[in-house]
């Protein structure tokens, strides 16, 4: 027997269900006129027709790239613990045997661009947990869903018109595109722009193939060379600090680095500066890293002193917690390598 309490539940289910239905019929009847347009204005800035219909033929609304791009997770993990996870004895075991499986490349690629073989260890094993997990979506049809949304169009058109380019002057196989639900590809997470701006065909079979070892360490230390990383140089150090300290020299996010200074100006500020064996001419920042993601934590713990090729990192990925783990990554294989 159906109770009141059941029959409301039954038709709420029913209307929502109703609804749902009716907003991705109506967002994929949008989509289609909105590739439609995008087809002319593809063509437009110069791109191949018969590319731009090829690659976009089959394009689909991907609501779940909306609900990606919408609900990304928070991340409630201490420092310590988020570290401690990308840093494992498993991941550097995988690394070292990919070191030892592809030495020949990697070393030519650190010595012909001057970075560090266990940096593009530590970035390729955190990425994709050295290409084991690289991403299934259909890029294509992530960029279009996001190009299509109104919330960054603006950033998402321009990535897939790039894209369309790329493919256009034959620099990237169409047929290879899947990856991350933002559009981003390869052993080391490029998006259309990072790829125009910076990979390289290093094994010159004339295409850029950022799924295999030549091309996308060669990449990646392209890229890290282009932006000003400093081999052997410091990227972070982890210090104790005084509550003397003013709030205006504590970096919480990783937007904005603020209030570098000399290494030397930061003395009074920290208890343990005498141990620090680091060149104290250097310009750095101080961070704290959990104040503004783990509630209740404290403002001075942990802390960490951050070096220009820590912000080398940032560019990479603007997240504080991220840098930390790659330079920790990096300082591991550099001990066992």
């Amino acid at each position: 027997m159906i109770t009141k309490k059941m029959y409301k539940i039954i038709i709420f289910i029913f209307i929502f269900n109703t609804l749902f239905s009716f907003n991705l019929y109506s967002s994929d009847r949008d989509f289609d006129v909105w590739l439609k347009n995008f087809k002319v204005k593809a063509v437009a800035t110069g791109i191949s027709s018969k590319v731009v219909d090829d690659v976009l033929s089959n394009a689909k609304f991907l609501p779940k790239v909306i609900e990606y791009d919408r609900y990304q997770p928070e991340f409630y993990e201490d420092t310590f613990t988020y570290i401690k996870k990308r840093t494992s004895k498993r991941k550097i075991a995988d690394g070292i045997r990919l070191y030892k499986k592809e030495k020949y490349i990697i070393d030519k690629v650190e010595n012909e661009f001057n970075v560090e073989k266990e940096l593009l260890l530590a970035l390729m094993g955190i990425e994709t947990n050295f290409g084991k997990y690289l991403g299934k979506m259909d890029i294509i049809s992530s960029l279009a869903t996001l190009s299509f949304d109104k919330r960054r169009s603006e950033f998402f058109t321009a990535e897939l018109l790039i894209l369309l380019n790329l493919v256009d002057k034959k620099i990237i196989n169409k047929d290879i595109l899947y990856g991350s639900w933002a559009g981003a590809f390869g052993n080391f997470q490029f998006m259309p722009r990072t790829i125009r701006n910076y990979a390289i065909d290093f094994n010159q079979n004339n295409t850029i193939e950022l799924k295999k070892t030549e091309d996308s360490f060669a990449s990646a230390a392209n890229y890290l060379k282009t932006i000003g990383w400093k081999k052997n140089n410091p990227c972070f150090l982890k210090i104790d600090l005084k509550d003397s300290i003013p709030s205006k020299y504590l970096n919480s996010s990783a937007r904005n680095i603020k209030n570098k200074k000399k290494v030397n100006f930061f003395e009074k500020y920290i208890s343990n500066f005498n141990d620090l064996n680091v060149n104290k001419n250097l310009d750095a920042a101080i961070i704290i890293p959990d104040k503004d993601i783990i509630p209740g934590s404290k403002t001075y713990k942990p802390a960490f002193l951050i070096f220009e090729n820590y912000e080398k990192i940032l560019n990479w990925n603007r997240s504080l917690r991220f840098a930390l783990a790659v330079c920790t990554l990096k300082e591991t294989f550099k001990n066992e390598i």
